[in-house]
């Protein structure tokens, strides 16, 4: 595989300003990690009042803002992450779907739009990725075509975490039989009856992951081995700007654990809900490694760090308390996510922050801590967090948010919130209703008409999206007062 130009368009849309006055001449600008984990519920972590083994992740709220209205561009993985690296809702260029539905191959973050590691890598910072990738498998979408100078990582959507063989790891299990990962291998990307059951009948092996543009058999637990390659980049990119970004797979399926952290839950009766507990505590073990690399190297000061999760939890009993749903689902715990920005000296620790915010944030937020600006034409939907921090009773910094899943659509506008879906509407006041329970649609017909002609002109400017839906879920979990609803991804 050899590493694909950006296009002369393109490359002419990215003209930057660095701004290194506003760091004092002697002084880099800011290193930035972005850590991005998987499927990590709104009550899945200690942020908003749960009891979780996550205290190094409280501790990194503690030492700057969390938000409790920190809001994903999507419910489901791969689109959530083409509306963050590009700063775009991935509905202005149809990336609406998981890759995989693409049935020749070619779903993947389009080649004309600029990631946020391409912004930073022409602005000066050397750009490292390590985990999960899912924004396409073929050449042209690698992480080294976009913008990355390293990628330690898997490209598809999910893979074990350790062989299976190890004799200390703790694995979900049904009817007595370890569940099978439907994963794709890297030259078919089509599930047959043939890898069903090669998953249930042969012992999958350590994980395959790239490193570069080859394949590497990693040894380590998955969610370790991401810990120590950041680690590693961290400590060999100290002396000059870095952009390091980190999503984990952890704690996406499958459920598998090291029985070191499985044997600390022995109060959770539930085997599923130990195993993620587990896989929880592994999580933040791992992160308060990346911090304590950033204080050895005597870089936290000058280090913008981001925490975010992909989507809420499943609906397959993980809680996203106080919120409604989860994952695939527009309503609340589908795409409002534990979401922290710390960076010292310029964010006050300790911050609440109540008002609405995005991962389209994340993009010009960073621009603007590195003193980097994209060219006139070169429009960014989210804006730049850092003023509004300073005044956290202020002006929200969005007037209102909008998400579009196939025929289901959804908008937020202050404290109201409509949802779209089987064909009929639910409207809640979040202010007095977080857990989305008291359906106000029939007694706000006025209200109703306004979201959604603020939900059309948005969609307006959206195009249909670029590949067809790889599948849908209909299960009773998914069901909204008793309503089924197809949620597609």
């Amino acid at each position: 595989m050899h590493r694909v130009a950006i296009g002369v368009g393109v490359r002419a849309m990215l003209f930057f300003t660095f701004a290194m006055h506003a760091f004092g001449e002697d002084q880099n600008p800011p290193n930035v990690v972005l850590i991005f984990v998987d499927d990590l519920g709104y009550c899945a972590s200690g942020l908003y009042g749960c009891e979780a083994p996550t205290p190094n992740i409280q501790k990194l709220a503690d030492e700057g803002a969390r938000f409790t209205d920190g809001y994903v561009t999507s419910p489901v993985c791969s689109p959530s992450r083409a509306g963050m690296l590009t700063g775009r809702g991935q509905q202005r260029f149809g990336h609406d779907y998981l890759p995989e539905g693409a049935v020749d191959g070619n779903g993947g973050l389009p080649v004309g739009e600029v990631t946020l590691a391409d912004a930073l890598k022409e602005a000066g910072y050397v750009t490292g990725m390590v985990g999960k990738w899912h924004l396409g498998h073929n050449e042209q979408f690698h992480p080294l075509n976009r913008g990355f100078d390293e990628f330690f990582g898997l490209l598809g959507a999910a893979t074990s975490y350790a062989d299976h063989a190890r004799e200390d790891m703790v694995i979900q299990t049904l009817w007595g039989m370890e569940l099978p990962l439907l994963s794709y291998s890297p030259d078919d990307l089509t599930l047959s009856f043939w890898s069903v059951i090669k998953a249930f009948f042969f012992e999958p092996g350590a994980p395959l992951l790239m490193r570069g543009t080859n394949y590497v058999q990693e040894d380590s637990y998955l969610t370790h081995a991401f810990s120590r390659e950041a680690v590693d980049f961290i400590s060999r990119h100290r002396d000059e700007p870095f952009f390091l970004y980190l999503p984990y797979t952890a704690v996406h399926y499958p459920l598998q654990v090291p029985r070191e952290y499985y044997d600390q839950f022995a109060d959770i009766e539930d085997e599923k809900i130990r195993i993620l507990t587990a896989m929880t505590a592994s999580l933040d073990d791992g992160i308060v490694l990346v911090l304590n690399a950033l204080e050895a190297n005597g870089l936290e000061d000058r280090t913008l760090v981001f925490f975010i999760s992909d989507n809420g939890a499943g609906a397959d009993g993980v809680s996203n308390a106080p919120l409604r749903l989860g994952k695939h689902s527009l309503f609340e715990g589908g795409n409002r996510v534990p979401f922290v920005v710390k960076w010292p000296e310029n964010i006050p620790p300790g911050l609440f922050y109540s008002h609405p915010v995005s991962t389209l944030d994340v993009f010009p937020t960073t621009l603007a801590a590195a003193g980097a600006e994209l060219a006139q034409d070169r429009k960014l939907e989210g804006v730049d967090l850092l003023p509004y921090l300073k005044e956290s009773a202020g002006t929200p910094p969005h007037e209102s948010l909008f998400w579009r899943q196939g025929p289901n659509w959804a908008v937020r506008s202050g404290n109201w919130k409509l949802t779209f879906a089987a064909d009929r509407y639910w409207l809640y006041d979040l202010s007095k209703d977080i857990g989305e329970k008291n359906n106000l649609a029939g007694s706000h017909p006025k209200k109703i008409r306004q979201l959604t002609e603020q939900y059309q002109k948005w969609n307006s400017h959206n195009t249909d999206p670029a590949w067809p839906a790889l599948s849908s879920k209909t299960m009773s979990e998914l069901s909204v007062d008793d309503v089924p609803i197809e949620w597609v991804f």
